[in-house]
């Protein structure tokens, strides 16, 4: 879905409610993505000035591999985008009054929905996937000369590493010459 900035500036308003298919786009983007569902997307684009500003919710399944066991997990995903755009001869002119951090500017004279929902998706994958069962388990993954261990295991083995260090044959040698 695309509108032009002439058609926006007379219409001022467009409310939009569509579904999209973006599967091949996100996967091509990101290889982590396995599956990804019709995109049920809903918002307005509003024309005020030189400023355009999209608001849309998103709802969706992205199927990604678990972080542990890269086993596919469906995750239902919401997200709620708001973004402000603008043209390059709109901004040169009032740059003191426009925060270049806050606004996007348009290369062309098109708003592009389809590339607004796949940017935000792909900003928004989850970095730790988890099965339902590896989310409630304690037991991590180990292989035959490997183990992952928890932050609490971690420190708990360096501890007593450090006092294996100490408790060596020779440890009762230290000092003897000072």
């Amino acid at each position: 879905m695309k509108w032009s900035l002439q058609e926006l500036n007379k219409k001022k308003s467009v409310t939009f409610e569509d579904d999209l298919d973006l599967k091949q786009n996100l996967m091509s983007r990101d290889s982590e993505i396995l599956d990804v569902s019709k995109i049920a997307v809903q918002g307005r684009l509003d024309a005020d000035g030189g400023v355009y500003a999209l608001n849309f919710t998103a709802k969706f399944e992205l199927t990604m591999p678990s972080s542990r066991s890269l086993t596919p997990v469906i995750l239902p995903m919401e997200m709620t985008i708001s973004e402000l755009f603008t043209t390059a001869a709109f901004f040169e002119e009032n740059q003191e009054n426009l925060d270049a951090d806050m606004l996007f500017v348009l290369e062309k004279d098109v708003i592009d929905l389809e590339e607004a929902v796949s940017d935000n998706i792909l900003l928004d994958l989850p970095l730790r996937v988890l099965t339902d069962e590896e989310k409630t388990s304690e037991i991590l993954p180990t292989g035959s000369s490997w183990q992952v261990l928890s932050e609490a295991d971690y420190a708990r083995l360096q501890a007593e590493e450090i006092v294996s260090d100490k408790e060596t044959p020779f440890s009762k040698l230290d000092g003897l010459f000072d």
